[in-house]
């Protein structure tokens, strides 16, 4: 004998239910949480105020030929009004394919993707290395960990201006090299050395981050994985890498995109250690604050297209990223 499944019953138009509008969704998540808005909502609005209106106004700007000759300024009791006009896009145009692209905008970028590629590399290889180390059981770690985090502690103006003094041609450094018969370079005046010593200050700066982060990430991991590596036969360095890097990449990747992030942006280094007086080691950022308050007329328009174009550089840079690591989350 056969038995048949009876068939479903034909959906009717007034069993059919349609999908809730947004505006109706809207209004049921805030019945249902109006506690969590409620708390949200300060936050929010400091947020709008500090952040969101700053970003449309600086937008609208680029859209237009505003400096300081045309802008709304107060000269004693006179206020004068702005007379800037809409100029659509033609900023961004002159940007990356005007007369002057190649030495306002992309040297310092070529530079700038430079710079964030070696300090971050720098950043994560010293870090490493020294929580490695200090996740060791050495006498006096405790004192070791104070010492590595002072540089981080210390305030950055304080740090730089220090080096900056060592890196002065009668500073420490050029003593010392010059007692053991070496060079002398020109820290704080030649072109390269510019570059060179930036990227010497930024990494003194950024590696005790970078080591905190990775020393807490190297004490999560199951010392019983160590033990059964060890007992199989592994090796340190088929230990490092089977081990310490897979667990290590959570945390690793965390700390890469921060500091990608930081060091594209890295303002202070380099505006303290050379001002404006290094136009070939200035990166994007300070390129675009040179432009905006470092010349006269101050050029605020390019100086806020600058800032839209950093900031689109940074949003396509971390999309690209996450689906990277995403990928490679899959593939694993």
């Amino acid at each position: 004998m056969t038995l048949t499944a009876p068939a479903p019953a034909a959906e009717t138009p007034r069993s059919r239910r349609r999908a809730p509008r947004p505006v109706q969704r809207v209004r049921d998540s805030y019945r249902r949480y109006w506690y969590a808005y409620a708390m949200v909502a300060p936050v929010v609005i400091v947020l709008g105020v500090l952040v969101g209106y700053p970003l449309l106004r600086g937008f609208y700007l680029t859209l237009t030929d505003a400096n300081s000759l045309n802008s709304a300024r107060t000269i004693g009791v006179n206020t004068i009004d702005a007379t800037y006009k809409f100029v659509g896009l033609d900023n961004y145009a002159e940007i990356l394919w005007g007369p002057a692209a190649y030495d306002r905008f992309w040297s310092h970028f070529v530079w700038t993707i430079v710079w964030t590629v070696t300090c971050v590399v720098l950043h994560y290889a010293i870090g490493l290395g020294l929580a490695m180390l200090l996740n060791q059981r050495l006498r006096g770690r405790v004192a070791y960990r104070l010492l590595l985090i002072l540089p981080w502690a210390v305030p950055t103006f304080v740090t730089v201006f220090a080096w900056r003094i060592m890196l002065a041609d009668a500073g420490v450094i050029n003593t010392m090299l010059g007692t053991i018969g070496l060079a002398e370079p020109s820290w704080l005046e030649d072109p390269t050395w510019q570059r060179t010593a930036a990227i010497m200050v930024n990494t003194w700066c950024g590696v005790p981050f970078m080591m905190l982060s990775l020393l807490g990430g190297l004490q999560s991991i199951d010392e019983n994985l160590y033990e059964a590596a060890e007992i199989d036969g592994a090796s340190a360095w088929q230990r490092f890498r089977h081990v310490t890097l897979p667990g290590l990449s959570s945390v690793s990747s965390t700390v890469v995109l921060l500091g990608v992030i930081w060091t594209f942006n890295q303002f202070a280094i380099i505006f303290l250690l050379f001002g404006n007086t290094a136009p070939d080691a200035q990166i994007l950022v300070t390129w675009a604050y040179r432009l905006g308050f470092g010349q006269q007329p101050r050029d605020f328009a390019m100086s806020a297209a600058y800032g839209v174009l950093l900031l689109a550089i940074l949003i396509v840079f971390t999309s690209f990223y996450y689906r990277w690591l995403k990928r490679n989350d899959q593939l694993a």
